[in-house]
C-alpha cells in the first residue's frame, strides 16, 4: 500500500505528537502507514501525489480567515506552500481530508465564505448527519446524530453550490462537506479522543480558545462527553482509498 501523507502544522511537540499517534490509531495505520510533515517547521519538501493514496491535513493554532497582515510569517509560507499544493489536489481530485483548519483552507481554496461567526469553544458538541452525509461512503456506519470533540475560532459561513454539506450541528452549521468526489473536510476534529483533548486544553490554554483559569471546567465538560462516532470516518477513508 502507498503510505497516506498527514500534513501538520502544530508547534507544539506534545500535541503534535499526541495528534499524529491518534491519526494512526483511528485510522488503522501503522507509521510506515503515515507519512507526517510539519510544515511549520520549514519549507515543504517536494511531494509528488502520486507516491501517496491520499493527503490528510490535520488541524492547526493557525486560523485562516485572519487578515493577512494580522498571519505571521510562519502562517503565511505555510498556507502559500498548502494552497499551491491544494491546487494539484484540486485539478487531480485526489483523496484529501481535511480536520478543522483543513475546513478554512479547502473551503477558502474553492469559494467558501469562512469567517469567525460560527466558531465553537473546545468540547463537544451534536453533529446531526445531512441526507447527503447519510449517503456518503466517508460517513458509513455512523449514527444519523453523534458527538464530535472541536474547537474551533472559525468555521464555514456559505458554502458555495458547488460543494455537498454533509453534516453539521446547532451552533455551526457547516461541519463536513465535500467538493467532486474525492475533497473532504471536517470542522469536528475526527482523530480526536479524551487524551488528545487533555493534551490541547492545556497547551492552548492561554490561546483565546477559553479563559484560562476555566480550563479544568473545559476539561470536565469534555470528560462527559461520548465521542466515538468520528473515528470511523478516518477509517473510511483509509479503507477507501488505500492503493
Amino acid at each position: 500500500m502507498r503510505p497516506f501523507l498527514l500534513l501538520a502544522s502544530r508547534d507544539h511537540d506534545v500535541v503534535a505528537d499526541d495528534e499524529y499517534r491518534a491519526f494512526c490509531e483511528y485510522g488503522g495505520l501503522a507509521p510506515a502507514e503515515l507519512r507526517r510533515v510539519r510544515a511549520e517547521a520549514g519549507p515543504l519538501p517536494d511531494i509528488r501525489l502520486e507516491d501517496y493514496s491520499g493527503v490528510i491535513l490535520g488541524g492547526s493554532p493557525f486560523t485562516a480567515s485572519d487578515p493577512e497582515d494580522q498571519k505571521s510569517a510562519v502562517q503565511l509560507r505555510v498556507e502559500a506552500e498548502i494552497g499551491a499544493l491544494l491546487d494539484g489536489i484540486v485539478a487531480a481530485d485526489f483523496p484529501f481530508l481535511g480536520a478543522c483548519y483543513g475546513v478554512g483552507l479547502l473551503g477558502t481554496h474553492e469559494g467558501a465564505v469562512v469567517d469567525r461567526r460560527f466558531g465553537e469553544p473546545i468540547g463537544a458538541v451534536k453533529v446531526r448527519l445531512t441526507p447527503a452525509g447519510l449517503l456518503d461512503p466517508l460517513c458509513a456506519g455512523l449514527e444519523e446524530v453523534f458527538e464530535a470533540y472541536v474547537g474551533h475560532k472559525e468555521a464555514v459561513r456559505t458554502l458555495p453550490s458547488s460543494a455537498a454539506l454533509l453534516a453539521g450541528s446547532a451552533t455551526c452549521p457547516v461541519h463536513m462537506f465535500r467538493f467532486r468526489r474525492n475533497l473532504y473536510a471536517t470542522q469536528f476534529h475526527p482523530e480526536l479522543d479524551l487524551r488528545g483533548i487533555e493534551h490541547r486544553v492545556e497547551a492552548y490554554r492561554h490561546s483565546g480558545y477559553f479563559p484560562p483559569e476555566e480550563a479544568e471546567a473545559v476539561m470536565e465538560r469534555a470528560r462527559g462527553a461520548h465521542v466515538h462516532e468520528p473515528h470511523r470516518i478516518l477509517r473510511n477513508f483509509v479503507e477507501r482509498y488505500a492503493r
